[in-house]
């Protein structure tokens, strides 16, 4: 049943012979040629599609828009590829490129090759026996995620070609304007209650035009990096790579440290959301997490309350737009509810930083 489901979702999603073509001419024929086969769907959501195949015996991972393209989705999927193929040789663990195409007309989307990783999504598939059974295991892999941050802060834009890939001036002046702007937009779902619903958003972003760094050190950063965006090795706790790269742009690197700091679970593994990783106890603790940092770099951590308020802010406006989605029936009104209570949660954790220092 699940490999006719996946040819389903093959044939809608990607014409074989199509992208077989286009492969032809991109020199990723093979010595055999011959068809796609074990075509694969590993995953499939509202924005990107990921979906697995072989082809002269060699594995492929293709990442697509979804079936119902937004205004920037194609763009989106040239970003993406643009920042891998940037990072091939660098110390930042994350899929391989192979080759990208913009021309919509081959599958209806542009899209990318990259090969497949081997590794788990600890948040997705849970820990496997090793990784369940070795704290000390748990608190390395905790410190790997710190390292791939702070590997990717340090590399050179300008020589791996990505000095236009954003616009690091005025990178933090933006940030409170762009999302409070996000949340008064959502006024035009109707039944969304509107700012109110989470009455901590005012304050928190008050507090951060109030507090905002001076300066800061331009650099590439991923801006959704989280632990249910990595896979790790299967057997070790270092990085198989870092995934989901939509959000990446040069701006302040610190921001992705600080969004780890705002999604990391409290020392008992709960949180704001549902958190899956048993056992917890063995990952390290957020200020744990700094040090390490600042064991890896020389960026300046002296404000990086400021950037985990922030990212506590950001995350919190865009779950909220499946709330109001949902208020105005265009999600499931149990999504909706279960993301502003996370909203609300972050918003908490965002005013407890501020008020306990």
């Amino acid at each position: 049943m699940q490999a006719a489901a996946d040819a389903q979702a093959w044939h809608e999603l990607v014409d074989p012979a199509a992208l077989a073509a286009w492969m032809d001419t991109q020199g990723l024929r093979g010595r055999e040629g011959g068809d796609i086969t074990h075509a694969t769907l590993l995953a499939g959501g509202t924005q990107n599609v990921l979906l697995k195949f072989e082809r002269s015996a060699r594995s492929f991972v293709l990442r697509r828009p979804s079936r119902h393209l937004r205004a920037n989705s194609n763009e989106t999927m040239g970003r993406e590829a643009r920042v891998l193929a940037a990072l091939a040789g660098s110390a930042v663990p994350h899929p391989v490129f192979i080759a990208a195409c913009a021309d919509t007309a081959v599958i209806g989307a542009a899209f990318y090759l990259m090969e497949p990783v081997d590794g788990f999504n600890a948040a997705h598939a849970g820990l496997p026996a090793l990784h369940a059974s070795d704290p000390l295991l748990r608190r390395r892999m905790g410190f790997s995620m710190v390292d791939a941050i702070a590997a990717l802060a340090a590399v050179d834009v300008a020589a791996v070609g990505l000095s236009d890939f954003g616009r690091a001036e005025g990178f933090l002046e933006r940030q409170v304007p762009r999302w409070r702007k996000q949340l008064e937009g959502y006024a035009a779902c109707e039944g969304w209650p509107g700012p109110q619903s989470l009455p901590e958003v005012r304050q928190v972003g008050d507090w951060l035009d109030a507090h905002r760094p001076a300066a800061f050190t331009p650099g590439l950063l991923h801006g959704d990096f989280h632990i249910a965006n990595v896979m790790f090795r299967h057997d070790g706790p270092e990085l198989a790579a870092v995934v989901d790269w939509e959000l990446a742009t040069v701006g302040d690197p610190l921001l992705d440290l600080g969004w780890l700091l705002a999604t990391w679970p409290r020392p008992d593994g709960s949180h704001h959301t549902l958190n899956r990783i048993r056992p917890w106890n063995g990952f390290p603790l957020g200020l744990e997490l700094v040090e390490r940092y600042a064991q890896r770099s020389q960026r300046d951590l002296s404000a990086i309350r400021w950037y985990a308020v922030l990212a506590c802010y950001k995350l919190a406006i865009i779950l909220e737009g499946s709330h109001a989605r949902a208020c105005a029936g265009q999600a499931p009104r149990d999504t909706g509810e279960r993301l502003h209570g996370a909203a609300r949660g972050l918003l908490r954790r965002a005013v407890d930083w501020i008020e306990h220092p």
